[in-house]
């Protein structure tokens, strides 16, 4: 038990260090653009003495080392400062937009997860056969189609045509939630369609990588039936690969809906993170940045714990 503690200590320290190291290249990232800061922001029209408060609300008359030291102490209080364009705290404006993206990802992962995996294990069993290369043209058409192609066509044929589904995730926050599961399925849909592939394949991939082995073909000498060799036997030996892409995909459903959100009008953290862009609305950008790294580092965090956790060899590497 304490050689887990120690893999989980080690991935976590890693983490911390990555997260540290993607800090400072976002902050700088932003320093580096051409230009004043203050001055891309008020646009030409400004005059000094505007630009002048500016710079010195934004702080940019300090160091740069000081105001990345005194950026990185307020977002570990979770305080990322005041945004430029309204005025409000950062984490007030990115709180409800996280929240919203962490339901469209909640949503299209019990959508895509369960289904993934029944259909791995479905193409691992028919291997071979018409429904297995179905499948696997299926979903290299899916991974090869960006997100905003499936979505726009999704909303093509799902909407501008049927009328089934809204074409916009317009949300209200006195809105029911059957009313809400309907407003977000489009978008829902698209992420569901691009992360399923992936698990898919793997499942199918480790379920036919283990059918090979020795106690495999020993249950079915003994007559047992394939879906209960998969089942009983090759499945509970495929969950390291199976948990990693699909924690993995988990981080892509948070991190990797931009697109998405943008094409759905979808008030997320990946739409913000684009107004934000288009806006100069730096604080922001640099928080949802930092978010979004946090966020993608804890879930590979999670894949490893859990390959180690289902993984005896992965505990004694040696």
């Amino acid at each position: 038990m304490s050689d887990i503690f120690k893999l989980v200590a080690k991935r976590l320290g890693l983490g911390l260090v990555t997260l540290f190291v993607v800090s400072i290249l976002i902050f700088f990232a932003v320093e580096l653009l051409p230009g004043d800061i203050a001055q891309a922001v008020l646009g030409q029209g400004a005059t000094e003495e505007t630009v002048a408060r500016l710079r010195e609300r934004m702080g940019l008359n300090d160091p740069a080392i000081m105001r990345y030291l005194n950026w990185l102490g307020g977002a570990l209080q979770g305080d990322f400062g005041v945004s430029l364009i309204s005025g409000t705290s950062v984490t007030e404006a990115i709180t409800q937009r996280f929240l919203n993206t962490l339901f469209l990802a909640a949503y299209a992962a019990v959508i895509a997860v369960p289904f993934a995996i029944i259909l791995g294990v479905l193409v691992a069993l028919m291997r071979d056969t018409l429904f297995d290369r179905a499948a696997n043209v299926l979903t290299l058409t899916s991974i090869s189609s960006p997100e905003f192609f499936l979505g726009y066509v999704l909303i093509l044929y799902l909407s501008v045509k049927t009328g089934w589904f809204p074409a916009i995730s317009s949300l209200s926050p006195g809105m029911g939630f059957g009313e809400l599961l309907e407003r977000t399925f489009l978008p829902a849909l698209t992420l569901v369609l691009v992360v399923t592939a992936h698990m898919m394949r793997m499942t199918r991939a480790a379920i036919i990588n283990l059918l090979a082995s020795p106690y495999i073909e020993m249950a079915r000498l003994k007559g047992m039936p394939p879906w209960k060799v998969i089942v009983k036997h090759a499945l509970p030996n495929a969950w390291a690969p199976i948990i990693n892409v699909v924690a993995l995909n988990l981080a892509y459903l948070i991190t990797g809906v931009v697109l998405v959100e943008v094409v759905f009008v979808y008030p997320g953290i990946g739409q913000l993170l684009v107004d934000a862009v288009s806006k100069r609305d730096f604080p922001i950008v640099q928080a949802c940045c930092l978010i979004f790294a946090a966020t993608f580092i804890l879930l590979n965090l999670a894949a490893d714990v859990g390959s180690i956790l289902t993984n005896p060899r992965l505990r004694h590497p040696k």
